[in-house]
């Protein structure tokens, strides 16, 4: 899966992507529209024997959730995607029709919602670089990282990029799309250019994963579960099925409420969420791996859309432009829409005016995020730990009737349907600002007296309950 690009002076029908993952892998599909070769650069080294977990993607052992939005722009990217996907084992389900899912006010019912894919997320990316591939335009090295940026001889643009041993690779575009540990700041800083402003908000979400084998349980009558947190009982856990036949389960807690890492605590934390329903699916089952931590949970957006000087050439894609808490489940979907949106602002763009253009990419591009980040940072700005911005009036507003509106859409299907084709960003926020979605949430519903819930939802009775 290595393949040396023919290098020559100029590279201006060349692309280079660096890095592999989703949103890297997506747009070397978008530029092979318009370029004559795509060169995508990883620093680790990939299997072509199947799925793996590799060090550049540390978060891939938790969950991970593909909302519907992001499927269905996938799926136009590369189509037959969800299929490819369904028969390597990931799960196609209706939200929150199959889940036991408990939010902050109480359990939803089996109401209208979306569709979400589930699956590990070595399987995702893994059959979504088999299906990019396909693809002889593109082309992928491995085992080498790029180390810097080259200048083009008009000192206003970007020619390529240098590779650690391995000497310069011109180009046309060069895309970074390296996620969290991008080092475009700095390389920018070496051509004498400013760095982007960055906007941070950290709750100080902590995560804790590991693999179980899914036990017989005939009487079972869900595929997945989400207990919530809330702010005056900040711990979660969520439960999928993935291939392999196994479910992946993620403890979630803010601040010291971090879930451990270690038996026999792993478990002791799941008995004590606000339901014990996971811990009762659990508690029994065998466990396939040792937990696993993950504390980079920051929502952090690195503003390239407004740099003045954001040289000819170069575009930030995905988690190295921004990123979110990824309790949210948006990061997958936002990458996918990355993508759609920079194959709309290409099309009927001749590849050689594709560099000049850069900045206008940029912005563009960037707006894919920008309701996955409203959603992330307003939502974290509820507890009183997270690092940021202090949330204004209109947001503390906002916050107080999206509580109400949890509270309707747990049971009333004319509010479950607007509000999870929000959370899966294929409706727009104002959705739930209509007229009449205001009205029915303020006339009818009411936040709860007390925090508790019950244990289980009336839906799907608790185990030897009839």
């Amino acid at each position: 899966m290595d393949d040396t690009p023919d290098n020559h002076s100029e590279g201006r029908d060349h692309a280079v992507v660096l890095g592999a993952g989703l949103a890297g892998l997506l747009t070397a599909r978008v530029l092979a529209e318009r370029f004559a070769r795509v060169t995508v650069v990883e620093r680790d080294e990939l299997s072509s024997d199947g799925p793996q977990f590799r060090p550049g993607v540390p978060q891939s052992s938790h969950a991970h959730v593909l909302w519907e939005r992001g499927l269905e722009a996938m799926e136009r990217l590369l189509p037959g995607i969800t299929g490819e996907l369904t028969e390597g084992g990931a799960a196609l389900l209706d939200s929150p029709r199959d889940f036991l899912w408990l939010s902050p006010a109480d359990w939803f019912g089996p109401l209208p919602g979306t569709r979400v894919l589930l699956a590990s997320r070595e399987l995702t990316e893994w059959t979504l670089r088999r299906a990019v591939l396909r693809d002889r335009r593109i082309r992928v090295r491995t085992g080498v990282a790029a180390n810097g940026l080259m200048a083009g001889a008009d000192g206003r643009s970007v020619a390529g990029v240098t590779l650690r041993g391995d000497g310069p690779v011109h180009a046309g575009l060069v895309v970074d799309a390296t996620g969290r540990t991008s080092k475009t700041p700095a390389w920018l800083a070496a051509l004498g250019l400013p760095a982007p402003a960055v906007t941070r908000y950290d709750s100080h979400l902590g995560y804790s994963s590991r693999m179980y084998r899914i036990p017989p349980d005939p009487a079972r009558r869900w595929q997945g579960m989400y207990v919530q947190g809330r702010p005056d009982s900040p711990r979660g856990g969520v439960l999928i099925p993935v291939d392999g036949d196994r479910w992946l389960v993620t403890l979630i807690g803010n601040g010291e409420h971090a879930p451990p890492t270690r038996d026999p605590g792993f478990l002791e934390f799941a008995r004590g969420l606000r339901s014990p329903a996971l811990y009762d699916a659990v508690r029994d089952a065998e466990p396939l791996s040792e937990p696993v931590g993950f504390r980079g949970t920051a929502n952090e957006w690195r503003h390239y859309e407004r740099l003045e000087r954001l040289p000819d050439g170069l575009l930030v894609a995905g988690d190295a432009g921004c990123r979110f808490n990824p309790v949210y489940g948006h990061g997958m979907t936002v990458a996918a829409l990355g993508a759609e949106a920079l194959r709309e602002a290409l099309a009927g763009l001749p590849a050689d005016r594709v560099p000049a253009a850069s900045r206008e990419l940029q912005r563009r591009t960037a707006t894919a995020a920008s309701v996955a980040w409203q959603i992330a940072t307003s939502e974290d700005l509820r507890y009183p730990g997270t690092e940021g911005p202090p949330p204004d009036r209109a947001t503390r507003i906002l916050q107080h009737y999206m509580s109400r509106v949890m509270v309707g859409a747990n049971t009333d299907a004319a509010l479950s349907a607007p509000f999870f084709g929000v959370l899966s960003l294929t409706e727009p926020p104002t959705t739930l600002l209509s007229p009449g979605t205001v009205l029915r949430v303020l006339s009818k519903w009411r936040l709860p007296t007390s925090p508790h819930a019950p244990a289980y939802p009336p839906h799907h009775p608790e185990p030897g309950r009839t």
